[in-house]
C-alpha cells in the first residue's frame, strides 16, 4: 500500500504577513514588541494616527509575529517578549524617545468589574454633583464613605477604595466610572525595544529626566570647581581663572604695600579707614581728641554703614536665582532633544 504524505497548506495572506514584518524590521533601525491588551479597536485606530510620522504600528498575530522574528536571525531573541495581544512597532527614534512617545499615548479608562486595581485606589473627601437619592446607599454599598450635606451627596472623608493587588467589585467599578474616577491606563506598553543587536526593557528607558538633569548639573559644577582649585585652564573657566588670580594678586600688592596703578586706591582706602578706626577710638575714650572735621567724617562713616544696602544683597541674589533658573532651562531643553 502506498505511504501517504500529508502536507500542511499555508495560506499565502500569512506567508505575505510575515515577509511584511521581515521587511519593516529590515528598513528601520529600531523595533519595539507592545502590549495592547484591553485597548479597544477605535481608540487603536486613533493611536496609530498619531504616531503616523513618528512610528508604523503593525498589528499581527502572535505566530506569524514569533515566525518573522525567528526566521531574522539576529532579532530571534525579541521572541520572548511576544505574549498574549501583542503588537510591533517600528521607528527611527532612540528607544529612549520610543518609550516616552508611546508612554504619552496612554489615556486614564474605567476599571471593569473584577480587575485587579494596579494601585491603590482613593476616593477624595468633597461634594459630588449627585442630588439626595438612591445613589447614597449605591455609594455606601460599595465601600464609599458618602452622606448628604446642602442637599448634596458629600464624600464625608478621604479613603482608599481598593488596595493595589485587590479585585474591585462590580459595585464599586460601576460607583468609580460614575464618579469620573479612572484608576486604568490604557495604551501602547512596550515591553521591549531593539538596536544594533541590544535590547532594551522598560526599566532603562525609564528615565527620571529630572533627576538626570540635576546629576549633570552637579557633576558640571563638581568638575569647574576642581578645575579652577587645580588652575586648569578650559574655555569654560578661564575668566574665573583670570578673575581670581587678578584677586589674589591685588590682594597680595595691599597686604605687601606695593604702590602700583589698582593697589594705591585700595591702599588709601585701606589707610582711610584704619584712620577712622583709631579716631573712633580716641573720640570714644575723648571728645576731645578729634576735631570737628574728623567727627563729621566719623559721623558720616556711621550713616554709610546703617544704610548698608540691604537691598544690593537682596538684588543680587534674584540675579543669581535669575541665572541658575536660564541655566537649568537651557539644560532642559537640552535632555529634550534626547528622550523627546
Amino acid at each position: 500500500m502506498a505511504e501517504e504524505h500529508h502536507t500542511t497548506h499555508i495560506p499565502q495572506w500569512k506567508k505575505d504577513e510575515v515577509e511584511a514584518i521581515k521587511e519593516l524590521i529590515k528598513e528601520y533601525p529600531i523595533f519595539g514588541v507592545i502590549g495592547i491588551g484591553g485597548i479597544p479597536a477605535k481608540q487603536l485606530q486613533k493611536m496609530r494616527r498619531d504616531l503616523k510620522g513618528k512610528a508604523v504600528l503593525k498589528v499581527a498575530r502572535n505566530t506569524l509575529i514569533r515566525r518573522a522574528l525567528d526566521e531574522s536571525s539576529e532579532v530571534k531573541d525579541m521572541e520572548e517578549y511576544v505574549d498574549v495581544q501583542t503588537a510591533l512597532v517600528f521607528t527611527e527614534q532612540n528607544p529612549f524617545k520610543l518609550f516616552k512617545t508611546l508612554e504619552k499615548s496612554k489615556s486614564p479608562s474605567p476599571i471593569k468589574a473584577g480587575a485587579i486595581a494596579p494601585r491603590d485606589i482613593i476616593v477624595e473627601k468633597g461634594p459630588t454633583s449627585f442630588p439626595p437619592g438612591p445613589i447614597l446607599g449605591d455609594m455606601q454599598a460599595a465601600g464609599i464613605p458618602a452622606a448628604i450635606d446642602g442637599g448634596k451627596v458629600v464624600i464625608r472623608e478621604t479613603k482608599a477604595v481598593a488596595k493595589e493587588g485587590e479585585a474591585v467589585s462590580q459595585k464599586l467599578a460601576a460607583m468609580l466610572t460614575r464618579l469620573e474616577i479612572y484608576p486604568m491606563e490604557v495604551g501602547l506598553d512596550l515591553r521591549a525595544a531593539f538596536e544594533n543587536g541590544m535590547i532594551f526593557t522598560p526599566d532603562v528607558l525609564a528615565i527620571d529626566e529630572d533627576k538626570y538633569f540635576s546629576d549633570i548639573v552637579l557633576a558640571a559644577q563638581q568638575a569647574f570647581n576642581t578645575s579652577v582649585f587645580a588652575a586648569y585652564p578650559t574655555e569654560e573657566n578661564i575668566k574665573t581663572l583670570i578673575a581670581k588670580a587678578t584677586t589674589e594678586s591685588r590682594n597680595l600688592g595691599v597686604n605687601a604695600v606695593v604702590l602700583e596703578p589698582g593697589i594705591v586706591d585700595v591702599l588709601l582706602g585701606k589707610a582711610q579707614s584704619e584712620m577712622l578706626s583709631v579716631a573712633s577710638i580716641a573720640s570714644a575714650n575723648n571728645e576731645e581728641a578729634v576735631d570737628d572735621e574728623l567727627k563729621e567724617a566719623l559721623g558720616a562713616a556711621a550713616s554709610a554703614a546703617a544704610a548698608a544696602p540691604a537691598e544690593t544683597v537682596e538684588e543680587e541674589e534674584k540675579e543669581e536665582e535669575q541665572e541658575e533658573e536660564s541655566s537649568e532651562e537651557d539644560g532642559m531643553a537640552g535632555l529634550g532633544a534626547l528622550f523627546g
